[in-house]
């Protein structure tokens, strides 16, 4: 499987906090101003190619140099791992381990991720799933504990971003407990993340890739982390730039072909 890569595209890294020097344009450059750290998280735009390449050329280069402790994916669910497995494995027996399918229910496709995952493999690291498993979900949703967690500006935004996020088409009484399940899916992406270190040792360095949602400071799973456990975040972009990033360092690619995302969502909906 090949895959374009990253440091041929034409992107561009903006550091916060960095604007009197140039931006980094290579992956070696990126890692240079974030590393080292125990926690390097990723975040991506689902559906730009450029940071699923990034990700795969992050994991390349940490295994690479020996520092590559776990790769944690959002797109597997917590409990799938492929712990014990050869680095010669087979993508079959990976994505059996990580219970990979390509159906419409996930809605991660193995063509998009299967990359980066096969590149911690090779590299004789472990890939852990940290999504919530759907199984616990209904139980997520009505958890209010979860709410605690977090202040009262972040737990807002995150409702906010649901209801947005849907097109405002959910009825009220669903966003409150939708939210929650994103909540849950940070908090089991946290866990996940340090349990991984704590297996990884000193001088690793786990890498957990999820949408940009989940690895903002202000929002997401670092909310969770125990706040000794040091990590760096990316936050890869399409297009224009949010103009102050909760991240440590923004990737900037291409923008994406315009789309109607809540055209697709009526769809679904009426189907």
């Amino acid at each position: 499987m090949t895959c374009r890569p990253a440091v041929a595209l034409a992107v561009s890294v903006a550091l916060l906090g960095a604007c009197a020097h140039p931006p980094p344009t290579t992956v070696p450059a990126l890692l240079e101003r974030v590393m080292p750290t125990p926690v390097l998280m990723l975040g991506e735009q689902h559906d730009a190619p450029e940071h699923q390449a990034l990700q795969r050329d992050v994991v390349l280069s940490l295994g690479a140099r020996g520092q590559l402790g776990a790769l944690v994916m959002e797109m597997a669910e917590q409990g799938r791992q492929t712990t014990g497995l050869p680095a010669d494995a087979s993508e079959a027996r990976v994505r059996d381990a990580l219970n990979w399918t390509d159906d419409a229910t996930t809605g991660w496709p193995w063509a998009t991720y299967g990359p980066v995952v096969m590149a911690a493999v090779r590299a004789g690291a472990p890939v852990l799933g940290g999504n919530l498993p759907r199984s616990q979900m209904r139980a997520a949703m009505g958890n209010t504990a979860l709410e605690d967690r977090i202040g009262s500006t972040a737990l807002q935004e995150q409702r906010e971003g649901i209801r947005s996020g849907h097109c405002d088409m959910l009825p009220e009484g669903q966003i409150a407990p939708m939210a929650r399940i994103q909540l849950a899916r940070d908090d089991a992406m946290a866990r996940t993340t340090v349990q991984a270190v704590e297996r990884a040792g000193p001088g690793k360095t786990v890498v957990l890739v999820a949408g940009n949602g989940h690895v903002r400071r202000d929002l997401g799973v670092p909310l969770y982390l125990p706040k000794t456990l040091a990590h760096r975040v990316v936050m890869a972009q399409a297009g224009v730039p949010m103009s102050s990033a909760p991240a440590d360092a923004v990737w900037l690619t291409p923008a994406q072909p315009p789309r109607d995302h809540c055209a697709d969502l009526r769809q679904q909906f009426k189907r």
